[in-house]
Order: structure tokens, then sequence, then C-alpha cells
């Protein structure tokens, strides 16, 4: 790892918020490294509300969308909720199918089959809707890229309304609403939300005609929490507010399928950080595994004793994910030994018996290994299909269209993708996006960026610094959880590593006589000689809290630890 210290923020700026907050340099330092400046900021960051939510009006087409939406209602239209299978699409659904059943019967969803259809809008999902009847769909966490698909409803007679987050093309399709806040012709003040986030938005619209506000919609706001915190969107501004009043529901009244799946975490109180690697993968692990429909049943049900079953059939389908995304892992791993690609600027990897639903895991876990751009491949029909990961700093939508001329298909994020292309064109493809990325990419990104936000000494982390800190939650991109680092410190001699195989090392630091604590570093063990025999060193770490038998005492998660 690189470790980057953040640059200090103006003495005269620290001490003038110190001041009007009444805090200390530590506090004034990490709210001024989040362009938080004065008294009405900080009151906005420690105590978001429903009033940073903006007007849904703002964001262009809403106000079709909603015409159309309540003329469905009047006239007691067929309607089907269309979304994604991964975790911000179910959720989108669920959310959307759950409110528009409160005010019209005729409501269907629809979750396109990974495997048989793909990701996004389909043909099959079309005539779906036309042999069934509905004349509206509404299409969640997808079809900004669905220009012929909408084109073919068109020809059908079925309206579409698109709620997408992700990169228009050069073209929109041509539907009733098209709300995406990524649109270059929107003035939505807020470019970041998630699929869940631009749903939320339209039944808020939609309840301002009914005389409610947001607030009146918070029983909604668990799905909007998770799809934040799974998709990895910069929790800031709007996803700060709607992260942080969705968790209050999550920890205290979830929906049934939400509390379901709680109660096999078993963990009294939530984070967001636990909402993404424990009740968003039980989610996911649904349309990976077995179908979206599982997860959308899921969080739509109102009956808690069915909700506790659907909840053990997804733990199942989890269980059996962790096993094969660790089985391509290791697989993958020996493949690009074998093929002696361990030096490259790139990985791209493929086995047409690799399970389609889990690649994009696989990829994020190789970039644990090879630090750099990477892509899994499988079989999908008679194509491939691939999941992209990118390294932070490194924009991989943009270096997969440098590739276009080898890809069929391809949408996604600065940091995830997808794609699809021809098995003749595979050789061709890796090796273009391999030089793509050698021409492009910054060498520095292919080392992991440790950011640190301050150093300081041990004997300024108290009790009081710890609970201001977690006054800084949600954590996410924006507003990550702060890095600190302390310099010339020493093991007080009883160091050691611990765990399977000795992969983490703990011991008790101390930088002068009053100022022991003890410390934890999870995959550090070949660290171990750095602390050997009180030798002095540098440790980047977060301040934690150690709970054990009832007792609650500090303690530092190293991140890593240098000569």
């Amino acid at each position: 790892m690189r470790w980057t210290l953040k640059p200090k923020p103006q003495a005269s700026k620290v001490e003038e918020l110190k001041a009007a907050l009444k805090v200390d340099d530590t506090v004034a330092t990490l709210l001024l490294q989040r362009d938080i400046d004065t008294y009405d900021a900080a009151k906005k960051f420690f105590r978001p509300s429903f009033e940073d939510l903006h007007d849904p009006y703002l964001m262009k087409d809403m106000d079709k969308a909603v015409a159309r939406i309540e003329r469905a209602i009047t006239a007691g239209e067929n309607v089907m909720v269309y979304g994604d299978y991964d975790v911000d699409g179910t959720t989108s659904v669920a959310l959307m199918s759950t409110y528009l059943k409160t005010r019209i019967d005729s409501i269907a969803t629809y979750i396109p089959d990974r495997y048989d259809e793909g990701y996004g809008v389909s043909y099959k999902g079309i005539d779906f809707a036309d042999d069934n009847g509905f004349s509206l769909i509404i299409a969640l966490d997808c079809g900004i890229k669905a220009i012929d698909k909408v084109a073919y409803a068109n020809e059908k007679g079925i309206d579409f309304i698109i709620c997408d987050h992700h990169r228009p093309g050069a073209e929109i399709p041509d539907a009733v609403a098209v709300l995406d806040p990524k649109r270059e012709d929107c003035d939505y003040p807020f470019k970041e939300l998630c699929g869940c986030g631009v749903g939320f938005k339209l039944i808020t619209a939609l309840a301002a005609n009914q005389g409610q506000t947001a607030e009146d919609l918070t029983e909604y706001l668990d799905l909007v929490a998770t799809a934040v915190g799974a998709d990895i969107v910069p929790i800031v501004d709007e996803n700060r507010a709607l992260a942080y009043l969705g968790l209050q529901v999550i920890n205290t009244n979830p929906r049934p399928g939400m509390k379901a799946i709680i109660n096999l975490v078993k963990k009294d109180i939530l984070t967001i950080t636990d909402v993404v690697f424990t009740i968003a993968p039980r989610i996911n692990a649904a349309g990976r595994m077995k179908h979206g429909n599982y997860a959308v049943r899921l969080l739509s049900e109102t009956d808690f004793n069915l909700a506790e079953t659907y909840a053990l059939e997804i733990e199942d389908y989890n269980s059996d994910r962790r096993e094969t995304d660790k089985r391509i892992t290791e697989e993958a791993l020996v493949q690009i030994e074998e093929n002696k690609e361990q030096e490259g600027f790139t990985t791209v990897v493929y086995d047409e018996s690799w399970h389609k639903g889990v690649i994009g895991i696989v990829a994020s876990r190789l970039i644990e290994t090879y630090y750099r751009p990477t892509l899994v491949f499988t079989k999908s029909g008679d194509k491939l299909a691939a999941s992209a990961r990118s390294v932070k700093g490194f924009d991989v939508y943009n270096a997969l269209e440098a590739c276009s001329e080898h890809i069929e298909q391809f949408g996604g994020h600065k940091y995830a993708a997808g794609l699809t292309l021809l098995p003749e064109n595979y050789d061709a493809f890796k090796a273009k996006f391999e030089s793509v990325v050698k021409e492009t990419i910054d060498p520095k990104l292919l080392m992991e960026e440790l950011k640190i936000d301050l150093d300081i000494e041990l004997g300024e982390i108290d009790d009081k610094l710890m609970r201001i800190l977690k006054q800084f939650a949600p954590f996410g991109p924006g507003n990550m959880s702060p890095t600190f680092m302390s310099q010339n410190i020493k093991d007080t001699g009883w160091g050691k590593c611990v765990g399977e195989d000795d992969k983490h090392i703990r011991l008790t630091a101390t930088q002068s006589f009053n100022d022991k604590i003890v410390c934890i570093g999870f995959g550090l063990g070949d660290k171990i000689d750095i602390i050997r025999d009180k030798k002095l060193f540098s440790a980047a770490y977060a301040i934690d809290e150690n709970h054990w038998n009832g007792n609650v005492s500090l303690q530092l998660k190293l991140k890593d630890i240098k000569e």
C-alpha cells in the first residue's frame, strides 16, 4: 500500500470551526476535510433530516411520469414494475410495487432472468407484458440504454417510464418519461442517486398529489438505505439523508422481509457497513443463484411468518454463493499463473463453466490479489458475458468504450460494468483492453492507496473522540470512516500472530508511559517482524470498539504498519 496523508486545512479555518462548534483540532480538521466549514453545515451533517431531500419535480420528466401513472391509476390499467436482479433493482421493484398497491390493485412485478434474458429491459419481458395486457411498464435501475426495446414496446402500444441512474448513451429512449439525474439535460441538483433512490423520488412526487410528504413514506426507506449501501454510491448530500433515515427504520421498524434477514444475522444495531456486508449479499444471492423474484417476494411480504420462510430460502442461496465464488476465485488465480499474466496491467480471465451469478464478486476478489482493472468472463448462451471491476481512480467504463469495436453490449459505472461479446472476439478484446489500460492508467493507481486523514498521537484517543466519530456515520464513498496514523510507536513486548495460519497480528501499542492501546491487524500476520523487539514503527488504523463479555474498550483496527 502507498500511504497518502490528506492535506491539512488552513489553521485559521480550523480555529474558526473549533470556536463555532466547541470541538478540538482533530474533529474540526476531519470536518473541514469533508467540506464542512460552518455551524449550519455541521448541523446538517450530524443531523440529516427530511428537509435535506430535494424537490422531486426538479428532475426532468417527473411531471410526465406522475401524469402517466395517475392516468393509469384512474383508468385501472395493468401496470408492470420492472427491475434489475441485483440489490438496487430488487429493492426498487419492491418499493415501487408496494407503494402502487396502496393505490391500485392491478400491479405486477417482473425481474429478468440473469441467465436467460441478461441485464436490463428484455424483449421477453415486453412480450410478457403484451401477452398479459399490461399497458404501462415502469422500469427501475435499468432502461437508460434500452432504445430498441422501448421502440419495440411502443409498437405494441405499451408505454414506458424509465427510472435509472446509469450513464445515458448518445440517445435517450423514446419513453413517456425518462428519470435519470445523469441526463445532461436534467438539472436535478444531486446526480448520484441509486436506482432505488430515483424510484423513491417518483413515489414522493406521486404522494405529493395525495397531500403527503416524503416523511409520510418513511416505511420505504429501509429499502432505499439498503440500495444506497449496496450500490456503493457516494453517501453525501441526499444519499446521506436517505441512508441515515433508512438506517433508523432498519433498526427500529423494518418491513417483515428485512426483519427476517436481520434475525438471521443476529445483530442488534446495524450500520451501513452491516447492510453492505450482511444484508445486501443475501438479497443479491437470490438473483445470483436462483432468480431475483425471490428477493422481491421477500421484501414485499407483509406476513412475518412467511417472510421468515423466504429468508431461510435466501440464506441457503447465499451459502451456495459463498462456496461457488470461493472455488471460482481459486480457479481464476491458477489461470493467471498458468498464463504467466501476474505482471500485466489488467486481469482478464475466462471459463465457460463459471457461474454467471458470481463473476462480479470474483472480479473483486481478484483485485485483492492483483490490484488492477479486472474482467471475469463466462459463457452466456452463444456469447461471452463479463463483469468488470476497477481500481480506485481508474474509469473502467471509459476503457471499455475504447474497446467497443470488439463488444456487443456494455454498460455500468466508473468502477463496475458489465459487457457481452462474441467468443471469436475474446482474444482481440483481451489484447485491446490490456493495451488501452497500459496506455491510459497512471502507474501509481496499480498500487492500492491508503488515504490517511490525520497523523495523531495515541494519547489523543479517548472515549469522547470515539463518541464523536460514531456521529460521522453513515460511512461510504465521499465520507469514508476516518483513518489515522501514528508514528514512532512500539509494541509493549507481547505482540503475536493470531488466527488460522497466523494470518493476523495482535499487540499492545504505546508511544509514552500512559497511552497503551490494544491493536488488531487482520491479514497483517506476515508483518510480525516489524513490531518485534520493541522496534519503532508507524501504524495506519481506524479507531474501533471491542465488545467482550459485556465490557467495551477502545482498540485500533490496523490497516497497515511500516518500519
